[in-house]
Parts: structure tokens; sequence; C-alpha cells
């Protein structure tokens, strides 16, 4: 069963979830599901509350709203459109410039040995060996961001995964602490599969990596790019 704590809302190794019958699943993917798990009136919910904590926190300040792709855009999209709904209902607002970045490191279920940063011409590759489930990969791109020498730095993610592969890492702002089992839907993919799902489900292959929906919200930047003399 899901509970709360005071930084996000906990589903224990026992959930079991809900039956698909229950949801509205394309046929195509049917086959291919365990269990709904995070239904997508949920996500929307806890987003939304992720987007107040975020407003308290930054409110007032410039800040640079970076997206990690391709996993993050439908979090990202939708905790933009709270934020901006608290920008027009809030004695406190969020100014907001909007930049994407890619990450890439893994195929079907085995490591490339390499996390790809993909995000303009003044972006380069990355060298890094495991996802961010463990948080290695985070650690790597915040390592990145220090090029553009941020104010802040904070991190929202949808989803923090207990495993014990974890290097400790753990964002700002969180939607949901899930088990260490591979999740779909809501932009999360299998080889570019199950994007197209608004809820979370557990996929029939047990696979121990998950790409984690995550956005960056930098202070003190214009833009995402770095000093020439660099």
């Amino acid at each position: 069963m899901a509970t709360s704590s005071s930084s996000c809302v906990v589903i224990s190794d026992e959930e079991q979830g809900y039956d698909l019958d229950l949801f509205c699943i394309p046929k195509h993917y049917a086959a291919d599901l365990e269990r709904v798990y995070i239904p997508h009136g949920l996500i929307l919910d806890r987003t939304e509350r992720l987007a107040r904590e975020i407003m308290k926190e930054m409110g007032g300040h410039h800040i640079v709203a970076l997206c990690v792709l391709k996993g993050g855009y439908k979090f990202f999209a939708d905790l933009l459109d709270y934020i901006k709904a608290l920008n027009r209902n809030s004695d406190r607002s969020i100014p907001m410039t909007v930049d994407f970045i890619r990450l890439k490191s893994y195929y079907n279920d085995q490591s490339t040995g390499e996390i790809k940063v993909i995000g303009g011409d003044d972006l380069s590759t990355l060298t890094g060996k495991d996802i961010i489930d463990t948080g290695k990969t985070m650690k790597t791109l915040l390592q990145l961001l220090k090029q553009y020498n941020p104010k802040m730095v904070k991190v929202a993610s949808l989803l923090v995964k207990r495993t014990p592969r974890s290097v400790g890492y753990r964002p700002d702002f969180v939607g949901f602490e899930v088990p260490d089992k591979f999740v779909v839907g809501y932009a999360l993919d299998y080889n570019e599969y199950f994007r197209d799902l608004n809820v979370k489900a557990y996929k029939s292959m047990v696979i121990r990596i998950c790409t984690v929906c995550v956005c960056v919200f930098m202070l003190g930047l214009t833009r995402l790019r770095p000093s020439k003399q660099m």
C-alpha cells in the first residue's frame, strides 16, 4: 500500500497495484504489462503538490527549467503547467526560461558504458557506467551543470527507486518512492515503446534499470550555455 512521508509518497514492495482491466490500456501493450501501480490522476495530484513546493522555495527568482529527455517530458510539461497556474493566481511568481537535455546510457537492459548528453552544440558527451536509478547518472549531470556557474541547482524527480545499487543521491523534490522494478508509461519507455501510456505500469519482464522522470531548476542563469572562454 502507498504511504506518505514528509518528502514523497512511498509505494511499498508489497504493493500489488491495479488490474489492467480497470484502465484504458492500448491493446498492443496489454500483453507486455503486469499491473498499473500509479494511476494518472494520482500522478497529476502529486505533480501539482510538487509545483507548490517549488514555488514556495524558489518563487521570486528567475530560473532556468531544464527538462531531461526523453523520459522527463511529460512530468516536465505537467509540472510547468501547474507552476504557470500558480504564477497567475499567486502573489509570488517564478519567471522561467526553458531548456532541454537528453541523457542516454542503456539499450534494452544493457549499459552501453557511456552517458551521452545531447542538448545543443555546446553540450558534450560524458562517460559513465550506470543510469539514474542508482544516482550515478544524476551526479554526472550535476557535475556538467557546474560549468554554467548557477547560484543554485534543484532537482525534481517524479520517481526515486529503492535499490541496493544507489549511491545515496536523492533529488530535492520527489513524487514517489517505488520498488526496484522496471516501470513504463507517462513518457518512460522500453526502447522507445510505452511512452504514450498515461499511467505508470510494471512491465512483464523484470529488468533492473529504469529511466526516471527528472527536471532541473537552476537559479542565476539566463540560458543553458557555457561562457565563451570555456
